[in-house]
């Protein structure tokens, strides 16, 4: 699909300076201080830089997490957090862009447009790669983001770091953030096993509580339910997340597992 450069750049800010960055040539974004940018010819841009400390998703994890997410054991999740969503959505560790398409075929305006933001370089060419309405950015959510203020309707956070301060900044007044957060009992009999990191029990009341000074908590809906495995899926649902980095057990040979969330959607103060 061509690239839409003009608005790849509606959304980005210089990582040097903060100016806005603008199309210079077919595939360069540039500022008015001099600064440019190479464009991917898939269709997005990294503004990563140096110094990052963390590790965007492996080919194997983004390979594990599509056998999961196409298959559809998830698909109650991003029904619950895509509902309602905006003109402008930005998914912040979008991965393979998933829950972002959710969100966009969700919304109101045919006219809406994505923009998948993720460390990983091989996520965001996939969420490119998967629809003509997402554009691409590698960014580290942890460090200010390449990203204009008030761009965005909506920023989705599904399992991934939350930066809540740039969240803000970026959204505009008014704006949602959704986030979804597993509960302590997720994916519980895969864990019996060792295979899997355990959760916090608190997790939702953690977000809430840090995210008060910024945003106001408009609803908080738990989604449950029992997901039937098989050996694929249940290798898969291990490889997809943090524990693939570290696990070296094999998941619990369960049939079934429980699905437990929260999707927390607050509004931008």
């Amino acid at each position: 699909m061509p690239l839409d450069l003009p608005r790849l750049a509606s959304w980005l800010r210089c990582p040097v300076c903060a100016a806005d960055l603008d199309p210079v040539d077919r595939l360069t974004l540039g500022c008015a201080t001099g600064h440019r940018d190479d464009v991917n010819k898939r269709g997005f841009v990294s503004l990563l830089g140096s110094g990052s400390r963390h590790v965007g998703d492996t080919a194997e994890m983004l390979e594990a997490r599509d056998t999961v997410l196409e298959s559809g054991a998830y698909s109650p999740i991003a029904a619950v957090a895509a509902s309602g969503s905006g003109s402008r959505v930005l998914d912040a560790g979008a991965g393979t862009g998933y829950y972002l398409r959710a969100a966009l075929t969700a919304a109101d305006d045919p006219d809406s447009v994505g923009l998948a933001m993720d460390l990983s370089p091989q996520a965001v060419a996939r969420a490119v790669r998967s629809s003509e309405r997402v554009d691409g950015l590698v960014a580290d959510t942890w460090r200010p983001l390449p990203v204009r203020p008030g761009i965005a309707d909506v920023v989705l956070d599904v399992f991934a770091p939350r930066n809540l301060a740039e969240f803000h900044r970026v959204l505009r007044p008014g704006g949602t953030l959704v986030v979804v957060v597993p509960r302590a009992d997720h994916l519980g009999s895969l864990r019996a096993g060792g295979a899997m990191l355990d959760i916090p029990s608190d997790k939702a009341e953690d977000v809430i509580t840090a995210a008060e000074p910024l945003y106001e908590l408009q609803r908080r809906e738990h989604v449950a339910y029992d997901l039937t495995l098989d050996g694929a899926l249940r290798d898969a649902l291990v490889a997809m997340g943090p524990s693939a980095r570290h696990a070296a057990a094999e998941a619990a040979a369960a049939d079934t597992t429980r699905v437990s969330v929260d999707v927390l959607r607050l509004s931008r103060r």
